[in-house]
């Protein structure tokens, strides 16, 4: 099914496309059964992560928060040091990104 978009009334000539048409990257399988420091290095890589740690952070943060459902209190302490590693990372990318455009 496709349709014209539609800008102020007149058809742009697009289509609307019903499915994605980006390179997804996906975690390798049974990821977050490792440890919080191989979990956090793995989704901040650029392989798993092409747009950065941000990207990674946002593939844990759902799989806590929807997939993991009935983590045991163990396994969900490990995820949320694995985000907290993430996190520190995301920060120091954002700092230096605030640097070189500062020079």
């Amino acid at each position: 099914m496709t349709q014209r978009v539609r800008t102020k009334g007149r058809a742009t000539g697009k289509k609307w496309v019903a499915r994605v048409k980006t390179e997804s990257t996906y975690p390798p399988a049974g990821l977050f059964t490792k440890g919080a420091a191989t979990i956090a290095r793995t989704l901040a890589s650029k392989k798993v992560s092409p747009r950065g740690a941000g990207s990674g952070m946002r593939m844990l943060t759902y799989f806590i928060n929807r997939a993991g459902r009935g983590l045991t209190a163990e396994r969900r302490r490990e995820l949320e040091k694995a985000k907290l590693l993430l996190s520190k990372r995301v920060a120091r990318e954002r700092e230096l990104k605030k640097h070189k455009t500062a020079a």
